[in-house]
């Protein structure tokens, strides 16, 4: 029996992978077409998974940039 991963893992893994390789790369037009087609990949990979984890990141999101705020207003 094999293993298959689900598909919002390849779609967010192929994402990353590709705006790694864009950000490796010198020429700047292969640098931003990696950029708008991981992009592209990693929002049809987050919009794939299951509930729970977006919630999961959205609530990791949400109190990152609230600590940056926090931070902005204490400034």
């Amino acid at each position: 029996m094999t293993f298959m991963p689900p598909a919002y893992s390849i779609f967010l893994l192929m994402g990353l992978g590709i705006i790694w390789v864009g950000l490796k790369t010198g020429e700047e037009i292969i640098r931003i077409a990696a950029a708008i087609a991981g992009a592209i990949l990693l929002v049809w990979g987050f919009a794939l998974t299951p509930l729970s984890l977006q919630l999961f990141v959205e609530i990791i999101s949400v109190m990152a940039v609230f600590s940056v705020c926090v931070r902005c207003l204490k400034a």
